[in-house]
């Protein structure tokens, strides 16, 4: 059962009258934490240890006597020994006492089991945190049911291994690290099998998680992250922002793709198979004649998840998309909080977000600028949960 949104919300009486920005440190953290100072709110970073130096040293911020911030962007860092530490009593206790408005990242998502963030986690969260589960391919209840709700394009899945018959791509999770990906591509059942029982050899993949894997007809074309942001505090027909377009950097497919192809067969057997591991991101936009369709997307999602998870989406989602020869989009990958690539735009703002508001408008200000308008409108309570 998740914590009944009333209880959260009645939380925010005993809060000051500016609360404070918080974020599991890790992901896309700095991106909140710079767009709440600039919009005028204090922040908290939720580290742990041995992880915390980047937000408590390097980008820990100063303010002149008034308050002004003249460096850096993380007001307080709390030090656990396990970002997990945060359901315990002290910690959340420790949060509500200084205001904390809780953004959702993929951190919190990996590190926090979602059951957990949905019904221990007392702590008022800026986003949709009963739709957060939902990111967990391997779970009953994922993305893929609600992108079929939306009549959204999405790959076609393959079955079984025995049904390959042309190139796909296996989404199983990295065997011990929460953030990453085992998947590979592979084009005959014959290929799944090396492939996999390399990976399983190389402790990157479990063998107990080969059954549950999603197997994907493969895309080919340009990968692009669509960072929407949904506003409840809009009328309906103005509430859906598409912020900026991202790509990501991954090791060691991105190097091994700049080889040439004698040099990649030459390889030893082991680095053959490229990782899918996450290490940057780069900016995007979207030729014109395409965004009217993402649009449409993002519209038909926003309206499937208030549907089918009320209140639906609140604030930052990510639709990840390939766009293959024929101009047409498909959805292989959802982010139901901010995503993870919006770092790029931290200061100079996304471009799309920017010629909306006029200003430079990254996602970490676009959440705290809805705190600050909903503030001002006595309405914070619609967007926590």
């Amino acid at each position: 059962m998740v914590v009944d949104r009333t209880k959260i919300q009645a939380l925010l009486k005993e809060y000051p009258e500016m609360p404070v920005i918080a974020a599991v440190a890790s992901h896309s953290a700095l991106d909140v934490f710079d767009g709440a100072v600039t919009e005028g709110f204090g922040t908290l970073a939720i580290c742990q240890r041995g992880r915390e130096r980047t937000y408590s040293h390097y980008f820990r911020s100063e303010r002149d006597p008034s308050g002004v911030p003249i460096r850096g962007c993380v007001d307080q860092a709390l030090v656990y020994d396990a970002f997990g530490d945060i359901l315990k009593k002290d910690a959340q206790s420790k949060l509500r006492e200084l205001g904390a408005l809780l953004v959702p990242n993929r951190a919190l998502s990996s590190y926090v089991e979602a059951s957990s963030i949905e019904k221990d986690l007392e702590v008022p969260i800026l986003g949709s945190r009963a739709m957060l589960k939902l990111e967990e391919r391997q779970e009953k209840e994922n993305y893929y049911g609600l992108l079929q709700k939306a009549g959204l394009p999405f790959p076609a899945q393959v079955p079984d291994p025995s049904a390959i018959d042309g190139l796909c791509v296996v989404k199983v999770p990295h065997a011990d690290k929460p953030l990453e990906r085992g998947f590979f591509t592979c084009a005959t059942p014959e290929e799944f099998q090396k492939k996999s029982r390399a990976l399983v050899a190389q402790k990157v993949v479990r063998e107990s998680d080969l059954p549950k894997a999603r197997i994907e007809k493969y895309v080919i074309g340009p990968v692009f992250n669509l960072n929407f942001f949904f506003s409840p505090l809009a009328p309906r027909f103005e509430g859906l922002e598409l912020l900026g377009i991202d790509e990501r950097r991954e090791s060691s497919l991105d190097g091994l793709v700049r080889l040439p192809s004698d040099q990649q067969l030459s390889l030893p057997d082991k680095e053959r198979i490229p990782g899918f591991r996450v290490v940057g991101h780069g900016s995007l936009t979207l030729r014109e004649s395409l965004l009217e369709e993402a649009f449409r997307m993002g519209e038909k999602f926003v309206d499937a998840a208030r549907e089918n998870y009320d209140p639906g989406i609140i604030g930052p989602f990510c639709l990840q998309t390939a766009v293959d020869r024929d101009g047409k989009f498909s959805i292989f990958d959802v982010s139901l909080r901010i995503g993870g690539g919006t770092n790029i735009h931290m200061a100079l703002g996304h471009p799309y977000g920017n010629t909306l508001w006029r200003v430079p408008m990254s996602t970490g200000r676009r959440i705290a600028l809805e705190v600050r308008t909903a503030i001002a409108d006595g309405a914070l309570a619609k967007v926590v949960t």
